[in-house]
């Protein structure tokens, strides 16, 4: 049976990102090209965190358009792919796009630990030192939320749960291969 509610959606979905398909197709030829500078000034994209423990994810830049996720956590780190306006086009981790509101986002740096490895049996280390024979201070679960502190292009300094550490960049979610960041 066809569930008419569901079509309408569909459909109201698509007549709203018609007029912004010229903007989005944009932002992801910009994005493909490399880094770009937004009418913010910031570059994009840009890796940011969730400032609220709720927050709204829209189909369109402006409260008129339907909330399509609702994210209960702060700290959750988000990829900003496109502004307009006070409004931000963020990715998820799970590659979930929309829009959200950029007062309800934070410039401080987190990221998630290998969340394409959720659900495995596996273990992620973290290292006393930036360096694979390093002694391991603790074993992260695949999806831990940390904080970043510092990255040297290989390697990211984290803090979770009151220990610091360091795990391979390509590791995380939240930090771009070979990006640095200083502390």
């Amino acid at each position: 049976m066809l569930d008419f509610s569901r079509v309408a959606r569909l459909l109201l979905s698509a007549a709203l990102a018609l007029p912004l398909a010229p903007t989005l197709a944009g932002a992801q030829a910009g994005a493909a090209q490399g880094l770009s500078l937004g009418p913010s000034g910031l570059p994009l994209p840009r890796f940011v965190s969730l400032k609220s423990a709720k927050v709204n994810l829209r189909i369109g830049p402006g409260t008129t358009y339907p909330v399509e996720w609702m994210y209960l956590k702060s700290g959750l780190p988000m990829e900003i792919v496109q502004e307009y306006d006070n409004w931000r086009r963020v990715r998820d981790a799970e590659g979930t796009e929309g829009w959200i509101n950029q007062s309800l986002l934070s410039g401080k740096r987190t990221a998630i630990v290998s969340p394409w490895q959720r659900g495995k049996d596996a273990l992620i280390a973290m290292r006393a030192d930036p360096d694979a024979a390093a002694r391991v201070v603790a074993n992260l679960e695949p999806g831990v939320i940390v904080t970043l502190r510092a990255c040297n292009g290989n390697w990211c300094q984290m803090d979770v749960d009151g220990r610091r550490g360091w795990v391979e960049q390509s590791q995380v979610w939240g930090a771009y291969p070979g990006e640095t960041i200083a502390d």
